[in-house]
């Protein structure tokens, strides 16, 4: 029945389920300056209040699909109460108390997190002043699209103290990247404070050597050609009139196996964000030029996934790259009790994955070697404060079934699209089932 449950993963068309593969996306990224006025100008003429209040009005005109804001700090209500996105994270205070990083979007996300710095210097700014650092979601503009953004804003300066923290600031992005965005699309977008043309600051490159991001900068502007370490400084005006100088808000990103991400163009908007104030005609809203970037997005033709269901709690995992071209399920085995506490499954090439704790009682089901699995029902609820997954339910294209766990009220079904099974699993766990989605593959 229809009715019964939450159909995802496709759009119903009739009798048979379509999933959008392909489409495009706006990324602007801009350092605010909304540090109060008492403590940094920003060297801004206006109000600051009118001023964020202005530059709210010009997201909901332009409707960019997400934008990060650093330096979101005492004016961010401002912004917001001309802002019309649907989706828009917290503020986590003002200076001093917050991070000054915030997001809006066109659509929604899950698992969102703050990350305080581990290292700060005052060596020649008063970094240490308010917990800075990045911010973490796994973005999701589609169906089975997902993409990991991040939002930084790091150390500032240039005295030794500076160079030091700000490359651990990076350093520590970077690491959480390997450990929490494995397998995903990734777009980190943010004050980064570094120029590649600055010898000291070797932080900025290790997103190319270490995560494999590409600098949409350097990538459509600068022909893939990284400016030289030691070179002059090549820095823009505000606005800038032309996209060759370079400047510390940087926009880099990755695809993955599941969703090909490319950057179509690059654009220093400041020419977009000023002033309509008779007074300040013209002027600059901040002392940072917002950078605009264009993306297109394509799911594969022979790797997908669900939608995700439960939590965020737990380890990440993904099975996603130990997946062959050759992968095809053969075994089933779940386990669970008043809860589902793991799921495991065995390929024909002899491959187990499996995530979740040890106990439960364990079922089984051997597919045929033409049989697939093709439908899942995943129920969720709350245990220690916590969602969790209690009950899932799979269906094989032969119609046989598998449960565990125990089912709620709270249920979703999850279509594999048409020629495609399960073959692995991404989520996060620990003694149970955290959180799940599916990764589908053609066959």
């Amino acid at each position: 029945m229809i009715n019964a449950h939450l159909i995802i993963g496709a759009t119903l068309l009739g009798s048979a389920y379509a999933t959008t593969t392909s489409g495009s996306l706006t990324a602007l990224t801009f350092n605010v300056a909304g540090l109060p006025s008492w403590l940094q100008s920003n060297d801004v003429n206006g109000s600051k209040t009118e001023n964020a209040e202005e530059i709210g009005t010009y997201f909901s005109e332009y409707g960019y699909d997400i934008i990060n804001m650093q330096e979101d700090f005492n004016y961010h209500a401002y912004i917001y109460d001309t802002d019309n996105h649907t989706y828009r994270t917290s503020t986590s205070g003002g200076a001093g108390i917050g991070s000054g990083l915030n997001t809006v979007s066109n659509y929604d996300w899950v698992d969102f997190t703050r990350t305080k710095w581990d290292e700060c210097s005052d060596a020649s700014e008063y970094d240490c002043l308010t917990p800075k650092g990045f911010t973490f979601m796994r973005w999701n503009p589609s169906t089975g699209v997902y993409i990991d953004v991040y939002n930084l804003h790091a150390d500032a300066g240039t005295e030794d103290g500076d160079e030091e923290a700000r490359n651990d600031n990076l350093q520590q992005v970077a690491d959480y990247i390997d450990t929490w965005s494995i397998g995903n699309a990734v777009l980190v977008m943010g004050d980064t404070n570094s120029r590649y043309t600055r010898s000291a600051d070797t932080g900025i490159r290790v997103f190319k050597s270490q995560n494999s991001l590409n600098d949409a900068w350097v990538e459509l502007v600068m022909d893939g050609v990284y400016p030289t370490a030691g070179a002059d400084a090549v820095v823009c005006d505000n606005p800038s009139t032309t996209e060759t100088c370079e400047t510390v808000d940087k926009v880099l990103y990755r695809g993955s196996s599941i969703v090909t991400f490319d950057a179509t163009s690059f654009k220093y908007d400041g020419e977009e964000f000023l002033n309509t104030d008779s007074d300040y005609l013209g002027d600059v809203l901040s002392d940072h030029n917002p950078v605009l970037v264009d993306f297109s997005w394509s799911l594969s033709s022979s790797l997908r996934q669900s939608q995700f269901s439960g939590g965020p709690h737990g380890d990440w995992f993904s099975d996603l790259p130990n997946i062959t071209s050759s992968s095809a399920a053969s075994v089933l085995t779940f386990a669970g009790g008043n809860r589902l506490d793991s799921v495991a499954i065995e390929l024909e090439d002899g491959t187990i994955f499996s995530h979740g704790g040890t106990g439960g009682t364990s079922v089984s089901l051997t597919l045929a070697s033409d049989e697939y699995w093709i439908e899942t029902e995943l129920c969720t609820g709350t245990y220690n404060d916590e969602t969790r997954n209690f009950y899932i339910k799979a269906t094989t294209s032969a119609g046989n079934t598998i449960e565990a766990g125990t089912s709620t009220s709270s249920c979703s079904t999850f279509t594999a699209d048409d020629g495609f099974a399960v073959v692995g699993f991404m989520g996060q766990d620990g003694d149970e089932v955290d959180q799940l989605a599916l990764i589908y593959q053609a066959y």
